[in-house]
């Protein structure tokens, strides 16, 4: 399992990626200042460094740049609130391996996370099943009773956070959170419409609405024998 540090003074950011790479099967680690970052990157147990800029102590482009002249390459994805393109350059040009900018959504930092990995970590799911439903992780691409079907990423990681947690019912806040990002209106009702969505594209017996909590997959159908008098 690969393991990747999160360095991020915010503890609601710090705490949404964490739990959503911990969903991914990834193992995390979060620090808020830039010393720790830079302590922690330098031991080689990390695979992967998650980067804000506007940390204390050190900022970003400071851990960065400490870490490229001791000659360490831990892949590093920045994620800040500086939108500037100066910033920008001046983060892939220190040595950054990517950019992205707050608020953002964590499907598309698990797509770039892995993307820098290259290679899936070991033991992780690439595959998630369910009944007549399974998603591929790494194709992106959704079946149902071998029939292949076109979904949104919007609806992938809706889908995704469904076969992740089988049986289990899932409140609309916890949804919002995990497939809309850290940043989410709690008054929306974009999950109903998403929920609607899956139904008409896989099949509306495969998602339960449990009133007044939220929505869970169906229980998968057990395999049935069929016996034969000799």
């Amino acid at each position: 399992m690969s393991q990747i540090l999160v360095a991020e003074d915010e503890t609601r950011i710090a705490s949404f990626v964490a739990k959503g790479l911990r969903s991914a099967g990834y193992a995390s680690t979060t620090v808020a200042n830039g010393r720790e970052a830079f302590d922690l990157a330098s031991t080689g147990d990390f695979a992967l460094l998650v980067l804000d800029l506007g940390l204390p102590d050190q900022d970003g482009f400071t851990v960065l740049r400490r870490l490229r002249e001791t000659g360490n390459a831990i892949p590093v994805i920045i994620l800040t609130a500086r939108t500037g393109v100066n910033d920008t350059v001046a983060g892939l040009e220190g040595g950054a391996d990517d950019y992205m900018s707050k608020p953002f959504r964590f499907e598309e930092l698990l797509a770039r996370i892995r993307l820098r990995l290259r290679t899936e970590p070991a033991g992780e799911v690439t595959v998630l099943s369910h009944g007549s439903l399974s998603l591929d992780l790494r194709t992106r691409r959704a079946r149902t009773a071998e029939r292949e079907v076109d979904l949104s990423a919007r609806e992938f990681a809706l889908a995704e956070a469904f076969l992740r947690n089988p049986g289990q019912v899932l409140s609309r806040e916890q949804l919002l959170s995990r497939v809309w990002g850290y940043d989410f209106d709690p008054g929306s009702n974009v999950v109903d419409v998403y929920v609607r969505y899956l139904r008409n594209k896989l099949g509306a017996e495969h998602f339960v609405t449990v009133r007044g909590m939220g929505y869970r997959l169906a229980d998968a159908p057990r395999a049935t024998q069929s016996a034969t008098s000799s």
